[in-house]
């Protein structure tokens, strides 16, 4: 991992570099070296491996899924691709991959195999096993698959397929460079295993909410695996993110998108009229969870004494006031120049906290009906377990705050333009006989 270091035991991992944010926001960023599980040596060309393998297909015509042919007849392309591909990307005689240059067209490849591998790591270890592919009963490995002509990056049934965009000023971006975008789609696929697909009949628009929900806390929980997201975060806000979340103003302090998108304000009863993009819908639940790590880490830093309980205090009875962000930003500058490596400490503690409690949760829920408030019955359950209910009051405040119980969505409404993944390539499976 990228915060972790070895113990002497294990064996070394393989070495990649990657770019927690994607380069194209910010091109002076230099790419974080990191290491995936497999063993060096274990890696081979493309990169590849017993789980997952990269294919940058030549004259790919379109990309992975459901097609009609000219006869109108529907049909299902999957992998593997049998067709030509582009010089893949071989590891040093070490086995590692972190000798190749951004520059270098192989790099791509490395990218997009380290994004999913570390992103796999990172989940395992908090479901504290590895996690089967959904599609295992017709392959054994991920293909992982680079489509230029394809603007999107989506999951399916044994490959995760990455297009790019030209919308910037008709600059062509790889969307398998974005580290967030990749995590994102690996954290369908663990849904479909951990929790499965509901019946046709019994999928409820909060199913869906709850898998794009899902997806971007796994992709938020990667993100804050690497030493420099959390650096970055911390220095810009010298560890008030308790404070800065709670004014709405900390997605404005961070650079990194999936923290921005989790820093929102949306509540339930927005959508009892209906909703039309799950991406829209999921927000209340990634809100309240994202909420719950922000609390998490306040309850930590006052348990390491980096904050006093009369800050806490203060911190509530300001937190609707004009002059909160002032007062409260004077103290935090103040504690945190005193021991910035505890508030960093308090971080980690509040993400691993976050992603074990979601890893628990998921495997207790059903995909039959799925509601937001189930999903906040399973995480207290597994408070109950895990501390005897301390965090209770945090995880039903936080689902209370973003009206989860109190309103159920309403039925979903056809808009034309709005992309929706409720019935997408990503549920597709192969027609039996």
């Amino acid at each position: 991992m990228a915060d972790h270091e070895h113990d002497g035991e294990e064996p070394p991992g393989t070495r990649f570099l990657l770019y927690p944010q994607a380069p194209f926001l910010d091109p002076s960023q230099a790419p974080e070296l990191i290491e995936v599980s497999s063993p060096q040596g274990s890696v081979g060309p493309g990169p590849s491996n017993d789980r997952m393998y990269t294919v940058a297909p030549i004259g790919k015509p379109v990309s992975y899924g459901q097609h009609q042919n000219r006869r109108g007849e529907t049909f299902m392309f999957l992998p593997p691709w049998q067709g030509e591909t582009h010089e893949p990307a071989y590891p040093d005689e070490q086995g590692n991959f972190d000798y190749i240059d951004p520059s270098d067209p192989a790099f791509e490849a490395a990218h997009l195999f380290a994004s999913a591998h570390f992103t796999m790591d990172v989940w395992e270890g908090y479901f504290g096993r590895p996690i089967p592919w959904h599609f295992r009963n017709d392959y054994d490995r991920l293909e992982l698959t680079m489509l230029p002509t394809l603007d999107n990056a989506l999951i399916g049934w044994g490959f995760l397929e990455t297009g790019g965009t030209t919308k910037y000023g008709g600059e062509y971006r790889a969307y398998s460079m974005n580290f967030d975008v990749v995590a994102h789609e690996i954290g369908h696929a663990i849904i479909y295993n951990e929790v499965g697909i509901p019946s046709p009949e019994k999928a409820s628009g909060e199913y869906y909410g709850f898998h794009e929900s899902a997806a971007d806390l796994v992709a938020l929980i990667s993100v804050l695996h690497f030493g420099s997201v959390v650096e970055d975060v911390l220095n810009n806000t010298h560890g008030n993110l308790y404070a800065f979340n709670k004014l709405n103003r900390f997605a404005e302090l961070s650079h990194n998108e999936q923290i921005r998108l989790a820093a929102n304000t949306d509540v339930l009863s927005q959508f009892v009229n209906g909703w039309s993009d799950e991406h829209l819908l999921a927000q209340p639940l990634t809100g309240a969870m994202f909420d719950i790590l922000i609390d998490v880490y306040h309850e930590r830093l006052l348990l390491r004494g980096l904050i006093s309980p009369e800050m806490e205090d203060l911190s509530d009875r300001l937190e609707t006031s004009p002059v909160y962000g002032d007062r409260m930003q004077s103290l935090f500058d103040e504690r945190y120049n005193e021991d910035p490596e505890g508030f960093r400490v308090a971080l980690l503690e509040a993400r691993d906290y976050l992603g074990s409690y979601l890893a628990d949760a998921w495997q207790l829920l059903d995909p039959d009906y799925l509601s937001y408030y189930g999903v906040g019955q399973a995480l207290e359950e597994v408070d109950r377990q895990i501390t005897g209910g301390e965090f209770l009051p945090i995880i039903r405040g936080n689902f209370l705050t973003r009206e989860i119980g109190l309103y159920t969505p309403g039925p979903k409404i056809e808009k034309k333009g709005v992309e929706s993944h409720s019935a997408s390539v990503r549920t597709m499976v192969p027609m039996r006989e």
